[in-house]
């Protein structure tokens, strides 16, 4: 369910690129420090663009390492590394493990139930600092299962409470800029859990699985309609966004939200339009 949360890099400047990756690796520098090789497993773009968020909204010491790592073995990455970093590695963590734990209880996904074993201890250490969160996490997760489990169709419904999650997970601290940084998670939450079920709807429909699309898909209109609703998300992504006084790395961050997230989508779609085409 991660990983739609990236630049359009066609759009960037080269300069802009060499930034972003370096906030990518600082990420996977974090994760190592923190919870070893099996943590840079977990590594993601959406807890990266957290980072650089918060990095742009509130001041901090920040560390500009060279470093190499087994991505990269014989070239040094330039890996920016702070407070942030740290606190999306660790929500990087908690997130992963909840979704691994899922797919092992939902499907019996063998990648699940070992990842789930894997990062335990590590997500029980993360608890010890963010216990609050975490059960925050594991009450919306619960909803989420139940909403599944009764096979509750209405789209905003699952969406809703992981953009819940995403949203506690964007507010670092309880300050003037939570109401913006918790919108800002929800809309962007609520974008991730639909962009999966609208990758995922076939497999979904072949194999039985939840996926609130599923009447949609059946309609004309399905692609035009699904573009509208991520569209929406996006847009109330934005406009919270905007409000934040956010000033370094601005344009990067905005490639993200405003073409970047969209990235995947096009790819999907235009797979499944050949796909289409090809079948008549």
């Amino acid at each position: 369910m991660f990983g739609y949360i990236t630049v359009n890099q066609p759009e960037m400047k080269f300069k802009e690129f060499d930034v972003y990756r370096s906030f990518y690796c600082g990420l996977c520098h974090s994760l190592r420090e923190r919870y070893g090789n099996i943590g840079r497993i977990t590594l993601s773009y959406d807890m990266t663009f957290l980072a650089m968020v918060l990095t742009g909204l509130y001041e901090t010491e920040t560390r500009h390492l060279k470093a190499r790592c087994l991505a990269h073995p014989f070239k040094k990455h330039k890996a920016v590394v702070n407070e942030f970093s740290g606190y999306a590695a660790d929500m990087n963590i908690i997130l992963s493990y909840e979704k691994c734990l899922d797919d092992w209880k939902d499907e019996r996904k063998l990648s699940g139930g070992i990842g789930s074993l894997l990062m335990r201890g590590k997500n029980r250490n993360c608890r010890k600092q963010y216990n609050e969160k975490i059960e925050f996490i594991l009450e919306k997760m619960g909803q989420i299962h139940t909403v599944e489990k009764i096979n509750d169709l209405t789209i905003d419904l699952a969406a809703g409470y992981f953009g819940e999650i995403m949203g506690e997970i964007f507010v670092y601290r309880r300050d003037e800029w939570e109401e913006d940084l918790r919108k800002m998670g929800f809309y962007l939450g609520k974008f991730i859990y639909l962009m999966d079920a609208y990758e995922d709807i076939e497999e979904d429909i072949h194999t039985g699985n939840y996926n609130p699309f599923k009447v949609l898909y059946a309609e004309e209109k399905f692609e035009e309609t699904v573009h509208e609703i991520l569209t929406m998300m996006m847009a109330e992504c934005c406009r919270a966004f905007e409000r934040l006084p956010v000033v370094e790395n601005i344009d990067i961050i905005r490639n993200i939200l405003y073409s970047g997230v969209f990235a995947k989508y096009d790819i999907i779609s235009r797979k499944r339009r050949e796909k289409n085409v090809g079948s008549l």
